[in-house]
């Protein structure tokens, strides 16, 4: 086979999923911008659709209008699972525009139109019996084997209309991407990562384009997503999407050092290199660190604490007056009753996890955090801080990292993962601005040739 031929062979397999969403599009909202406006009329041609688009571009607006195109269109029920507490913010987020939605707990308390829950609840829900799916902050479908990824897959093979929004997803972590296609019924991830991918030959986890079919691999990806990180990758103006500036502060705390892991004295301060080691010099500097940072609290706006142990977030919340702890122990009511209270203003400090918190909340009333326990996930730090700077937020955002000199160059390592992520997250914007523009403004539709392979066998009372 020749590499045109093979070349060939990958068009064809590309176009799989043919548009299968509504024919004609209601008038939507006024109150949408351009590009919102443009993303949602997309999504319901399609039918089936994704929306990676960084905080603050309004995906909650857009998953909105466009449930409730679907549900006016069909008649039928609309389900749109969000994280905990996050739900109560897309409330009233719809209560402020306008758009009917409901909050619901169970399969029976849904009526036609939109209803809204949180994850932890999808087994009380037969999806078979909505017409549209929406799934809000959808990068819960990266884990692999997870419950979650697994039943809304199974579950929402049958739902003809289904949307999924995320911010964009970490680059090269082309599974994420695998299983949105699979959620949506574009393609398996098997088949995905068989048609357009290789195995890193220095590490087999790790998947990497073909080189001869990187282009029509975005091509494949621009028919079913559209992927932003500000309205001008597709065309529109930036006009009030500047974020303002963001500020890190490192604050390192000095321990008197005792015996390192291994109960050996040292006269030079232990520096921490395996995961093992750091965290035995995070629970060594525990006292300090919760001690330095409840001085660096401020005492008249509103501040967010981020923790990796359990007795970091206890100490914390016992030495800063007022402050409330999201403990992963609390039920879910109650994790959602002092996220809410402090989203309204009534809690003015918050302790808690990036694990419990730090996706889905759109927190521009504060600009104010910082982390007293550090993590190696650059995600968790990024999502964590993306709660204040997105759009939106109209002041400078101040993010304090407490640490022990031991704790070794983790600041460093978030630094470094930060910057290939930005680069990369550019090549994969860069790679599908123009597709995707192309197919949000409505300027290309995809449509599968027909080629007829049968003659047409008139019955004789026709022919004659």
């Amino acid at each position: 086979m020749t590499l045109q031929a093979y070349q060939d062979f990958l068009a064809s397999k590309a176009i799989v999923d043919p548009p299968s969403g509504l024919d004609r599009i209601p008038q939507l909202p006024s109150f949408l911008f351009p590009h919102q406006g443009d993303i949602v009329r997309w999504g319901l041609r399609r039918g089936r659709a994704a929306v990676f688009a960084g905080t603050g571009l309004g995906k909650t607006l857009i998953e909105l209008a466009w449930g409730q195109a679907v549900a006016e269109a069909t008649g039928g029920m609309v389900l749109l699972f969000a994280p905990l507490a996050v739900s109560a913010q897309i409330l009233r987020e719809a209560a402020r525009f306008g758009i009917p939605a409901r909050l619901v707990r169970s399969q029976h308390e849904c009526r036609a139109g939109i209803n809204v829950t949180n994850y932890q609840k999808l087994d009380r829900f037969e999806l078979a019996a909505f017409v549209a799916v929406i799934l809000d902050e959808s990068s819960i479908l990266k884990s692999h084997d997870g419950h979650y990824r697994t039943r809304l897959i199974r579950d929402c093979a049958v739902v003809p209309f289904r949307l999924a929004a995320t911010a964009t997803p970490a680059p090269n972590d082309f599974t994420e991407l695998g299983n949105h296609a699979e959620f949506l019924g574009v393609l398996s991830q098997t088949d995905m990562l068989a048609t357009y991918f290789v195995h890193d030959s220095s590490d087999t986890r790790v998947w990497k384009l073909k080189g001869h079919a990187e282009d029509v691999f975005w091509r494949w990806m621009a028919s079913w997503a559209v992927m932003l990180r500000r309205p001008s990758d597709l065309g529109y103006p930036d006009d009030g999407y500047l974020l303002p500036p963001l500020t890190r502060r490192e604050h390192p705390v000095h321990v008197e050092w005792g015996p390192d892991i291994e109960g050996q004295f040292s006269f030079l301060a232990p520096i921490a290199k395996t995961m093992k080691e750091r965290l035995h010099a995070r629970r060594d500097s525990l006292e300090e660190r919760v001690s330095k940072a409840a001085s660096l609290t401020p005492h008249d706006e509103p501040y967010v604490w981020w923790c990796n142990l359990n007795a970091e977030s206890e100490g914390l919340a016992a030495a800063i007056p007022g402050a409330v702890e999201v403990r992963g122990s609390d039920t879910d009511d109650e994790k959602e009753r002092k996220v809410v209270a402090f989203s309204e203003g009534r809690i003015r400090v918050l302790v808690t996890k990036p694990t419990i918190c730090g996706f889905g909340m759109n927190w521009q009333h504060c600009s104010r955090t910082g982390f007293v326990g550090l993590t190696d996930s650059f995600e968790q730090i990024y999502q964590s801080i993306r709660r204040f700077w997105r759009f939106g937020q109209t002041r400078e955002v101040i993010a304090d990292f407490v640490f022990a000199e031991t704790e070794g160059a983790v600041l460093a390592n978030l630094a470094r993962k930060e910057a290939d992520a930005d680069r990369m997250a550019a090549a994969m914007v860069r790679h599908m601005a123009d597709l995707s523009a192309a197919e949000v403004r409505g300027t290309t539709r995809t449509i599968l040739p027909y080629n007829p392979a049968q003659p047409i066998m008139l019955p004789s009372w026709m022919v004659n």
